[in-house]
């Protein structure tokens, strides 16, 4: 399906369906509309971050999480967690794998695209299993890698031009506080 014509649903500020638009209407207008993610750690104290593609539409070349993406028409926030997952990462998940970890809300603005993210964003914790193999999505990102948490909670300026602005909002520092939490 073309990433511009595919259909999303739109929801209002109780995050209920109010009606239907592009994805590319969507990202210009800056409506509000529904996306995951999802935080793959390890018992190292590492999460995975995802290199995001330099074709992406938003946020090129930039890390960002282990896997996310729009919440289809089709999906739940859930199911919509479990397929970007396998399709990003390769792990095949279950409802009972994933850990909710926390609803935001979150308005961000692509100063290279002149997009707007206007979303409810539901973040997912899993924890990364023996037998788990890791593979790209051909396309998507350029190289998963692992990070220390303590690193992410400490990064220099420079090293912190290397993600997704978003990432470190004190809404998503709460996220890395609770998959810390998870793996103690």
């Amino acid at each position: 399906m073309d990433l511009h014509t595919e259909q999303l649903y739109v929801v209002d500020e109780s995050d209920k369906v109010i009606g239907q638009e592009s994805r590319d209407i969507i990202h210009k207008k800056g409506l509000l509309h529904r996306e995951v993610h999802v935080w793959v750690y390890n018992d190292k104290n590492e999460i995975l971050f995802q290199r995001r593609s330099p074709t992406k539409e938003t946020h090129p070349n930039l890390l960002d999480a282990s896997a996310g993406g729009h919440v289809d028409m089709e999906d739940t926030y859930e199911s919509a967690a479990i397929h970007e997952l396998e399709e990003e990462t390769g792990i095949k998940a279950t409802d009972a794998d994933l850990r909710f970890i926390k609803k935001i809300r979150h308005k961000g603005f692509d100063k290279q695209t002149g997009k707007i993210n206007n979303t409810f964003l539901k973040s997912y914790a899993y924890k990364i299993r023996d037998g788990d193999t890791l593979r790209l999505e051909e396309g998507k990102a350029t190289n998963l890698e692992w990070w220390l948490l303590e690193k992410i909670f400490n990064l220099t300026d420079e090293e912190s031009e290397d993600f997704i602005p978003k990432i470190f909002s004190d809404k998503y520092l709460d996220v890395y506080k609770a998959i810390q939490r998870l793996i103690k």
